[in-house]
């Protein structure tokens, strides 16, 4: 979102300031604009920083803190699990492309209906609840195919693994360990002859004589 035209400065004291209008502004404001589909950019008044997206944050905080949160406190933790994991930016990708294609297909089904009957329709928003009524049950079955994929991909994956670390290991001349107390020829060892019995002590803890 940086647009020359729409430069927001933060001051110190937190307060937006909008280049365009000449006046302060709330977070309530950038929120209209970011609704409205206004580029901008918010910068740190004293040292030109891009703030725009900690600015952003906070107006996704502000949204969760009120009576209808879009995440759970599960798909949170999932979230913040995959901070410094390997799969970070994959994730972050995967979640941008599919809100992407989200809303060009509800644009599009918007556009038809506004098409069809009129510009300030309400129907247009009606149809869109409905699609989405129509297409949970088919969202729902196409997540878990998706995720019976995954978990079988990640099996074939595993099971690839350990064949490949046999591989490597069976080059390697480990001793052979034969069950406790026999070798390999399923003889005797050493610890398990018999001992000569201990004769018996008499008196004094001295061994009888015979």
């Amino acid at each position: 979102m940086a647009e020359q035209g729409r430069l927001i400065k933060k001051y110190p004291n937190r307060r937006l300031y909008d280049t365009r209008t000449s006046s302060y502004i709330t977070l309530a404001d950038v929120k209209e604009l970011v609704l409205s589909r206004e580029e901008f950019q918010v910068v740190d008044a004293k040292t030109t920083e891009d703030l725009t997206r900690s600015i952003l944050l906070q107006i996704i905080l502000e949204e969760e803190a009120g009576g209808a949160p879009m995440f759970t406190s599960d798909l949170l933790a999932h979230m913040i699990r995959f901070y410094g994991n390997a799969t970070q930016g994959m994730m972050g990708k995967y979640l941008e492309n599919n809100i992407k294609a989200f809303t060009e297909m509800q644009g599009k089904l918007q556009e038809q209906a506004q098409a069809i009957y009129g510009e300030n329709s309400p129907i247009s928003q009606d149809l869109w609840a409905q699609f989405l009524n129509f297409q949970g049950p088919a969202l729902q079955s196409v997540m878990g195919t998706y995720v019976e994929q995954s978990k079988k991909m990640f099996s074939q994956m595993q099971e690839q693994i350990e064949s490949q670390t046999r591989n490597i290991f069976t080059g390697f001349p480990f001793p052979s360990y034969a069950p406790a107390g026999k070798d390999e020829t399923g003889a005797k060892t050493a610890t398990e002859t018999e001992m000569p019995a201990e004769k018996p002590t008499g008196k004094g803890g001295r061994a009888t004589q015979k």
